[in-house]
């Protein structure tokens, strides 16, 4: 069975947030962890990103996302 990943991003960022979240997206998709992201709205302050990846990738998608946007 698949297990879903779930991002929160702001809806108020900028510009270079954007571009960050876009490439983290793209690269998600290209890396092969998944085929879609879906998009919904959490509240006022928040989008809701998920996607679904499969079992034997989901410790290294974390990994990747938490890599990626948590450097010291």
């Amino acid at each position: 069975m698949d297990k879903t990943i779930k991002l929160r991003v702001k809806k108020e960022i900028d510009n270079s947030s954007v571009l960050k979240v876009l490439k983290l997206k793209g690269t998600l998709i290209s890396k092969g962890y998944t085929e879609i992201i879906y998009i919904a709205d959490e509240n006022t302050e928040y989008y809701l990103n998920s996607f679904s990846t499969s079992p034997e990738n989901k410790k290294e998608v974390e990994y990747f996302v938490f890599g990626l946007y948590h450097k010291p």
